[in-house]
Order: C-alpha cells, then sequence, then structure tokens
C-alpha cells in the first residue's frame, strides 16, 4: 500500500493486532502510551460500547499528532445477546480463573458476537467502523474448559478464548463474518478504511 508519506501508529498492546496489521505489508509503529481509561456507564447499550473505546483510545493518545501521523486503536468485545431469560452480556477479559470458566460456560452451546471497532485518526480527519461477526460453540464439558483454561490461561482474551487456539479448534462450529476480527482485527476492513482515508 502506498502510504503516500504517511507514518502509521498502532496503539494497541495486542500482539495479535500487531501480527495482523504486519500481514497488510504496511509499516508502522506500536506507541500504548494513553491517558484513557477504559470505562463506561452501565446504560451504555452494549453494542455501542466497542466505539466507545476505541475513540476514547484514540482521543486519550499521550500527545498531539504530527501532521504525517496517522493513528489507529481498536476495541475487541464478546457480546453475549439478550434472550428471554437473561438480558445481553459484554463478556470481557477474566478476572482469575474461576471468571474464564464461567465465561466459557456461558458461550458454551451458544452463539455470541464478537465486535471491534476501529478509530482512524490524522490532525486532519477521524472514521470509526464496527465489524461484527457471529460465532457459534458446541456444548462444551466441564473437561474441555478445565483443560484450556488451564492449559492456556486465556486471561488476556475478551470472553475468556481464542479463536486460533485449542477450544476454537474443537469448539467453535460455525462463524458468519470475518474470521480476522474474532482473532481481533479485521484486517480487510482495516485495509479498505486506510485505503480511503489517504
Amino acid at each position: 500500500m502506498d502510504l503516500k508519506g504517511k507514518h502509521i501508529i498502532l496503539g494497541s498492546n495486542s500482539p495479535r493486532r500487531r501480527e495482523l496489521l504486519k500481514g497488510l505489508d504496511i509499516d508502522f509503529e506500536v506507541d500504548t502510551r494513553n491517558n484513557f481509561k477504559e470505562h463506561f456507564d452501565a446504560s451504555t447499550p452494549y453494542d455501542k460500547v466497542p466505539r466507545l473505546m476505541a475513540e476514547g483510545k484514540s482521543a486519550g493518545f499521550h500527545r498531539p499528532l504530527e501532521d504525517n501521523e496517522i493513528l489507529i486503536t481498536a476495541d475487541t468485545m464478546v457480546i453475549l445477546p439478550a434472550t428471554a431469560q437473561r438480558p445481553g452480556e459484554i463478556l470481557g477479559k477474566p478476572k482469575d480463573r474461576e471468571d474464564a470458566c464461567r465465561m466459557l460456560r456461558d458461550l458454551s452451546g451458544r452463539e455470541h458476537h464478537v465486535t471491534t471497532a476501529v478509530t482512524i485518526r490524522s490532525n486532519a480527519a477521524s472514521r470509526t467502523f464496527d465489524v461484527t461477526t457471529q460465532v457459534s460453540f458446541k456444548a462444551l464439558t466441564e473437561e474441555e474448559i478445565s483443560y484450556y483454561v488451564d492449559t492456556y490461561k486465556p486471561f488476556d482474551k475478551a470472553g475468556a478464548y481464542a479463536i486460533q487456539e485449542w477450544i476454537g479448534h474443537i469448539g467453535i462450529t460455525r462463524i458468519e463474518g470475518s474470521y480476522f476480527n474474532v482473532v481481533g482485527f479485521p484486517v480487510q476492513r482495516v485495509y479498505e478504511a486506510l485505503q480511503a482515508f489517504l
């Protein structure tokens, strides 16, 4: 991609986002210094939260951008849709082992949504978009849940799982939408958005 003299900054700690952006064959640096505190009001509709987080991370970047810089920030959330029995819920990163097991029990045998919001910002403009993928899990056994949590320790992953790991190989029965979005970065849409931005 011709960056037209622009310098790309990825404002994310995620090794998966770094790897996926690198796959677009563009040069970028990682700078995660940020003043944004990730918090949202409980009354915020859960499908709006990823955009608020991505835009907040962009606005909270630790310094003003130079004229030739483009900042990319993102936020991925696993969302259990509302049913007649329970309200919708955002599954963030688990606090501990029991929380990770609870999340996987909640995902077991159900469909959920993975939404990633991305903000691309320069001094001249800012654009935010989001991508949602539907994911279905088979009914997971307690043994499968315990093995995955104890072996892979998914405590830094929203929803307590990574699609590219063992639990995705044995548990995911169907996805509708972008696979890479579930990994954490919808790179095809990022590529299109960067082209339009440039």
